[in-house]
């Protein structure tokens, strides 16, 4: 299973950093859309990233029209996390995808509007929490997201017990 992290106009860089690791440490690809709010080479964003820079597969897209010509939503397993989502995050079988992708938006915004009403009844998913506050932070929710995707293909390809000790 190939799973696809996409972060649309990323704004802080300990985020990105934090994301980036996820992905490397799980196999995903990261997919940078720009315009960023930060710089690659910035030394918040590799440090949060620690040693897994090298690690990483990572595509680069220099807007999110283009992102949307290479990969088009309906020809792909194509998700729009977003607390607007009508679906929740659990609710969806990945199981049977050989690939996903998954769209998180800017800090700030989120993704931007007009996708959403396009895809809200079909493509949107959404991470439980109190109506109260806003939402979680971007690195935790697509840790949160990545996980369920990674347990519904039962861990395939990674370890699952731990040889530190042996």
């Amino acid at each position: 299973m190939k799973l696809n992290i996409v972060l649309v106009e990323p704004e802080i860089p300990q985020n990105t950093g934090n994301i980036a690791r996820t992905c490397a440490i799980t196999g995903a690809k990261l997919h940078l859309v720009h315009p960023l709010g930060f710089k690659i080479d910035e030394k918040s964003i590799k440090r949060a990233g620690l040693d897994y820079w090298d690690k990483l597969d990572i595509e680069e897209h220099i807007s999110f029209e283009k992102f949307l010509e290479k990969y088009k939503p309906e020809e792909h397993n194509m998700f729009f996390a977003t607390t607007k989502g009508k679906t929740k995050y659990t609710d969806i079988d990945y199981s049977n995808m050989d690939e996903v992708f998954v769209l998180y938006g800017k800090e700030t915004k989120g993704l931007p509007e007009w996708i959403l009403e396009k895809y809200l009844d079909t493509k949107t998913i959404r991470i439980p929490m109190l109506p109260t506050l806003r939402s979680l932070n971007l690195s935790n929710s697509v840790a949160i997201i990545t996980y369920e995707i990674l347990r519904q293909h039962n861990f395939e390809d990674l370890q699952e017990v731990s040889t530190y000790f042996d």
